[in-house]
């Protein structure tokens, strides 16, 4: 999943790099990196109020005022709840969804697993939805940060249609979830060489944390869990149906590696001259700002046992696999694909040196990221959950989705 979200150093605003699949994205004419600050929005908080109940006879603007923000629960064809929000100047609102539309800050469209060409991707319809979900700020340390299901629209509304699941809670008020839902899954002892993968929830449209429905866009809502808040955390994940983001706090990314780290533990590699075992050729990963294209001293593993070499031609088992071979220095028969180092510092959970590969796709990266990533179950389509590389979203296989990598050193 190629998004993540954090919120900057001086807690005043929201940054969305795009970096783990910048070539695909840059090749669209998308931009990489997004930036705003608090000035313009203020986050708008529900009336204290009795809610109103309108019926569908009346005009339009009754139910949708552009000069305020509103929930329209429709409870049947002729019965709509409206639940009105005012200004609060304490916090500020950004919206995320996939309409270009002013009112969301952050547009973003389905991931394209590294797997799949554009083309393939563009098959299929966008899950997410056009104002797919909010997180509200707050303005005063520590600057927490708590995300809600749906964004209003350029009409300052949300709409959730007769078939929406909806409710009314024991306190009078109304929530509902969204068609496809918000999920999000915090990690237990934060995004740390520590961490562990958390439990996936859901979302309401009012911020209430709910175990998971039956499908994804189930009319029965899931269990209450009281114990559990909307409050993001330094690691959470939230996905919208087509798209994962990734939340990091300003703290957290104080203890981040840099992009000049990994640039120096690229350079560090290959220092080291490692060599093909049987080519006996020097190996180097390329720049980070490499292209899309394998370079000649690049290295390739066999991601079976893990030995890294050059590139050679020889070694097919298979005729239909074509990326299975046979590695020369064990015997074992898998996948045989070039390396690439993991350029998006987000991502990892430590700094230690890259020595573990993703299977099938080559990214590299620290042993706890790789081992960290190759555990989280992430939500793919409607029903199906599973792990899949961080850099490219590519799906994970093999026994631990990752492998150590063998190099070998010079023979001098």
């Amino acid at each position: 999943f190629p998004w993540f979200l954090s919120v900057s150093k001086s807690g005043t605003g929201l940054k969305l790099p795009i970096n783990s699949l910048i070539l695909s994205y840059d090749s669209l004419g998308r931009k990489s990196s997004f930036r705003i600050k608090h000035s313009r929005r203020t986050g708008p908080r529900s009336n204290l109020g009795p809610v109103k109940c309108l019926f569908s006879g009346l005009p339009r603007v009754a139910i949708s005022c552009k000069g305020q923000h509103s929930i329209s629960y429709t409870l049947s064809r002729n019965q709509t709840v409206v639940v009105e929000y005012t200004h609060d100047k304490d916090t500020d609102m950004f919206q995320v969804g996939r309409s270009t539309e002013s009112p969301i800050d952050f547009v973003v469209t389905d991931t394209i697993s590294g797997s799949q060409n554009n083309d393939e991707a563009q098959i299929t319809q966008s899950t997410i939805s056009r104002f797919a979900c909010r997180i509200v700020c707050d303005r005063n340390e520590p600057y927490t940060a708590r995300i809600f299901a749906a964004g209003f629209d350029s009409s300052k509304n949300i709409f959730l249609g007769e078939k929406a699941a909806k409710w009314k809670n024991p306190d009078g008020h109304m929530d509902g979830l969204t068609t496809n839902g918000v999920l999000v899954m915090h990690p237990r002892g934060g995004f740390t060489e520590e961490s562990q993968p958390g439990v996936w929830r859901e979302i309401s449209v009012c911020g209430d944390v709910y175990t998971l429905r039956e499908t994804r866009s189930a009319q029965q809502r899931g269990k209450l869990v009281e114990t559990e808040t909307n409050v993001l955390q330094d690691g959470s994940l939230i996905d919208l149906c087509g798209a994962t983001l990734l939340w990091r706090t300003a703290d957290g990314l104080f203890h981040t590696p840099t992009q000049k780290h990994i640039e120096a533990l690229r350079q560090e590699i290959n220092a080291a001259r490692p060599q093909c075992p049987v080519g006996l050729n020097t190996l180097a990963f390329p720049s980070i700002n490499r292209k899309e294209v394998v370079e000649e001293k690049q290295p390739w593993a066999y991601l079976s046992c893990g030995h890294v070499h050059g590139y050679h031609n020889w070694g097919h088992r298979s005729d239909t696999e074509a990326n299975e071979r046979e590695c020369p220095m064990c015997r074992t028969v898998g996948p045989y694909v070039p390396l690439w180092l993991g350029c998006e510092a987000g991502f990892y959970v430590d700094a230690g040196p890259p020595t573990h590969a993703f299977t099938p796709c080559g990214h590299v990266c620290s042993e706890k990221s790789a081992k960290y990533w190759s555990q989280i179950p992430l939500p793919h389509g409607t029903h199906a959950f599973h792990a899949a590389c961080p850099f490219c979203a590519t799906q994970l296989l093999g026994e631990q989705n990752c492998i150590k990598l063998i190099f070998q050193g010079p023979v001098d």
